[in-house]
């Protein structure tokens, strides 16, 4: 799809106009440790924590950031958000720089989870660090294994809803037939040959398009493209700027890496997260319309060939 070129110009300038740019290298983040403003939040497993981490790095794993085992996408309340956020002393004034394994583009996906609920929360100083702990130790920069500990914060966050779609917001959407809906989940989700453990049907949102989380990087690695990349792949893929967009996937986590590569990257700001994303939608008590959706006897298929792989993988 061919993107005017005001569009491109606009994207530059708002790109530019960002306090803290979204994505960091590992030198670039190297750079800024020293900054007393600076944390730098590791949110993989308190092990993998323990063994080593980025000097002055917290922990807080992703677990934390996320809903019950029934729904993890879900939006965690206020309060939880609040107290978490204020443990590793966050404030208007901290530059959060969130730090993931680097292990694959999925991975990615959970530093954007986490950078999306920190800009929800009204933080904006705000970045990831491109590639994770895996670039970091691939640039042999410096790790330790001391635990950081922070004051903790008085920050009282409210949350923005212009960053959030919810079911029933996107129930509207669905209505008014306005906005575009963007599935980041693979193929085979998207057209209902298979489904999250946690949704109850497979399919996908009506009249939904497809664009695969992973495209925004290098195949097979965890480097988010660059700035330039980035616009190329939108330039040919079903975004279109000018209409409020909403991205979901399964649970809110691949979907976040298009929010971040649309609103963060590209500078696009009428985009939305739907955080309880499939999950959610498809449990809802009143069957909320679907599309994609296999026959009852593809469906036994599917549950039987996924309750095979859990009990004898």
């Amino acid at each position: 799809m061919k993107k005017p070129a005001l569009f491109l110009f606009g994207l530059a300038v708002s790109v530019a106009s960002f306090a803290a740019q979204p994505l960091l290298s590992p030198t670039e983040l190297m750079a800024k440790l020293s900054d007393a403003n600076v944390r730098v939040i590791d949110i993989r497993d308190a092990k993998s924590y323990a063994a080593k981490h980025i000097p002055g790095a917290v922990n807080a794993p992703y677990g934390q950031w996320r809903g019950p085992a029934s729904n993890p996408g879900e939006l965690p309340g206020l309060p939880k958000l609040t107290t978490l956020v204020q443990s590793l002393g966050l404030s208007p004034a901290t530059h959060a720089v969130v730090v993931s394994s680097g292990a694959d583009a999925t991975d990615f996906g959970a530093s954007a989870r986490i950078y999306w609920t920190l800009k929800a929360l009204g933080l904006k100083e705000l970045s990831i660090l491109n590639g994770g702990v895996k670039a970091w130790g691939d640039a042999k920069l410096a790790q330790n294994t001391e635990t950081t500990k922070v004051a903790a914060s008085s920050f009282q966050p409210q949350l923005d809803a212009t960053l959030i779609a919810t079911k029933e917001e996107v129930v509207k959407r669905l209505n008014a037939g306005d906005s575009l809906l963007i599935d980041a989940r693979p193929a085979s989700f998207f057209s209902g040959e298979t489904r999250a453990p946690t949704a109850k049907v497979p399919g996908t949102l009506p009249n939904a398009v497809n664009f695969q989380h992973d495209k925004w990087f290098a195949p097979g690695s965890s480097t988010f493209v660059s700035n330039d990349q980035a616009r190329q792949v939108a330039a040919s893929s079903p975004i279109d700027p000018a209409k409020e967009t909403v991205s979901f996937c399964n649970t809110g986590h691949w979907a976040a890496t298009n929010w971040f590569a649309m609103s963060e990257v590209l500078g696009q700001k009428n985009v939305k997260l739907y955080a309880g994303s499939m999950t959610e939608w498809s449990q809802d008590p009143n069957g909320l319309p679907m599309a994609n959706v296999p026959n009852r006897a593809k469906q036994l298929l599917i549950d039987t060939k996924m309750w095979a792989d859990k009990t004898f993988q």
